[in-house]
């Protein structure tokens, strides 16, 4: 599982020492893109460890119906903020710690960045893993998936928003 929750990062770590632009993106986006990465994991792993030990109430993403405890695509409250939190500390940590991230504003994108990656993450969960023809759909597959989406939705928004 190590492939499918890292190879994201390693990609836009590998884009971001080309040098100070990759693919018409500045190095600043590329870590922007790898922090979000290991931000949307650690996101997605709180709101999976969190939601499963203490959810009261879970729900499936895509009908809000309550679902068990597990159930792939369930989300609850208690896990929704844990998501909310793992994303920031690891955002934050690149920002004040390592200095990947160079303003509070990439810290907020990387933040929203994971937690957007987390809930659609959720989404193909509870849409496509462990459904009829997607065998292929393994965790592996799906936590790669997770990392991409929250380094576009950051790439994005470091290049739309914030003007990187």
């Amino acid at each position: 599982n190590v492939w499918g929750s890292a190879f994201t990062g390693v990609l836009c770590a590998a884009a971001a020492v080309q040098g100070s632009e990759f693919l018409g993106l500045s190095s600043n986006v590329w870590l922007l893109g790898y922090v979000a990465s290991l931000a949307t994991k650690l996101a997605d792993t709180f709101a999976s460890e969190i939601g499963k030990a203490y959810g009261k109430t879970t729900f499936l993403i895509t009908s809000l119906k309550p679902v068990p405890r597990g159930t792939e695509g369930a989300i609850s409250l208690e896990g929704t903020v844990a998501s909310v939190i793992g994303g920031f500390l690891l955002s934050i940590y690149a920002y004040g710690v390592v200095g990947l991230v160079p303003t509070l504003e990439g810290v907020g994108v990387a933040t929203f960045a994971a937690f957007g990656g987390t809930m659609i993450e959720s989404l193909i969960g509870a849409t496509l893993q462990e459904k009829e023809g997607f065998d292929w759909m393994s965790n592996e597959v799906v936590n790669f998936f997770n990392t991409l989406i929250g380094a576009a939705i950051a790439i994005g928004l470091g290049v739309f928003v914030l003007g990187m």
